[in-house]
């Protein structure tokens, strides 16, 4: 065993010389692997390439995650999926800057390739900078800043790299993924949301590649992967020190729900008049705004360019026709209590059908569901008045008219 070591250990020095040997370019090339920080955005961190020319004293970030909100369509892009990022290149210590001022940590990973391979990547990167080619579609998990530098590197080097696998046994979703960052920054409501926005599509298994569109992924890919048969990083050095993650402290949206589902609850069962005066106003708001998040998931799905908001079966209880019933929820009318005794139905069906349904749906939406089923249920079985004419005698040979509460 201490043989076959050393023989391996014999074998790597040997490529690690061979390929020093052959690099006359004065290029060092190494990938920047930057830590999360607190707003969404950064959440996943980020990944940029760095170039330095020891000749021409040139020191340089490639960074491919830059986007302009000037737009003023932006927000409207930004919705359809319809995002445009470029290319931008400035110096180190401008990049250093910007993440020392926020807190965040950088880890450098020198790539060990010949002096050609470098050469082909640095004009491959020169080119790729100019005006009329930095621009590219920007999608969140298959084409973003970290994809776009592993596959300058698998690429444009004209070396042979083979990833090995990083992933566990059982291999984790995209929605796994990331909610190992949201869970680790205390984001507990953009996990909600995100989660609400997402399809079905979202719960595929990832294969090895795949998941490298994370930063820390593709680093630890790099770690051990080879290129022409030799390890690929030559050296790895935080240049920044990674801080401690402070989670963000706030009230989980199941425990908020979980509440609000209590109170709710214990005043269904209260018959005052002021009370029903109350619940009547929340139905209207509840539904209404369940009614928008209904039509928001529909519009994702439909108007996306991509395909992450498609196949999300958070529309089967998030009903787009509770925006429309929400304005008459307090009338007393046949066809409503019609209607919610079918959202009753649906409703339970989807809790019953939970751990079946093939999308992973946010456990804050238990609660909601159980205010759903408990508002629902009042307003199917609510009395309503119907007016009836009949004729009943009397001693004087008379008819007088009723009112029958159905």
């Amino acid at each position: 065993m201490k043989f076959s070591r050393f023989l391996l250990f014999v074998f790597s020095f040997c490529c690690l010389k061979a390929v020093a040997q052959s690099d006359t370019s004065h290029l060092r090339i190494s990938l920047l692997t930057c830590s999360p920080g607190m707003e969404l955005y950064s959440t996943f961190g980020h990944t940029a390439l760095r170039v330095t020319d020891s000749i021409h004293g040139v020191d340089m970030v490639y960074n491919y995650g830059t986007f302009d909100d000037r737009d003023p369509n932006f927000y409207a892009k930004f919705t359809r999926g319809i995002m445009r990022y470029a290319l931008s290149n400035y110096s180190f210590q401008e990049f250093l800057q910007e993440y020392y001022s926020e807190d965040r940590g950088v880890i450098e990973q020198e790539l060990l390739l010949t002096g050609e391979q470098k050469q082909r990547m640095y004009a491959a990167l020169q080119q790729n900078a100019l005006e009329q080619n930095r621009y590219y579609n920007y999608y969140f998990h298959t084409d973003n800043c970290t994809t776009r530098a592993r596959d300058m590197i698998v690429r444009q080097t004209g070396a042979s790299v083979v990833f090995k696998n990083i992933l566990p046994e059982k291999r984790p979703t995209y929605r796994n993924l990331i909610h190992t960052y949201l869970d680790k920054g205390g984001q507990s409501w953009s996990k909600f949301g995100i989660d609400l926005c997402l399809g079905s599509n979202f719960d595929d298994r990832v294969t090895n590649d795949q998941s490298m569109f994370l930063p820390d992924y593709l680093m630890w890919g790099l770690d051990s992967a080879t290129a022409d048969g030799h390890p690929l990083v030559a050296s790895k050095q935080e240049v920044v020190r990674f801080p401690l993650m402070k989670p963000q402290i706030d009230l989980p949206p199941v425990l908020f729900f979980t509440v609000l589902f209590l109170i709710i609850g214990l005043l269904s069962f209260i018959p005052t008049r002021f009370v029903k005066a109350f619940l009547n106003v929340f139905d209207s708001v509840f539904f209404l705004c369940i009614g928008i998040f209904g039509l928001l998931v529909v519009t994702l799905w439909v108007i996306r360019v991509d395909t992450v908001c498609r196949n999300n079966f958070n529309v089967l209880w998030a009903l787009p026709t509770h925006f429309f019933v929400a304005f008459v929820v307090y009338l007393k009318r046949k066809w409503l209590q019609q209607y919610f005794r079918i959202v009753f139905v649906l409703t339970a069906l989807f809790t019953l059908c939970w751990f079946f349904i093939p999308q992973q749906i946010n456990v804050g939406v238990l609660p909601l569901l159980g205010i759903i089923l408990l508002r629902s249920y009042f307003r199917g079985n609510l009395p309503f008045t119907k007016r009836v004419t009949t004729n009943v005698p009397n001693n004087f040979h008379n008819a007088r008219r009723i009112n029958i509460e159905l």
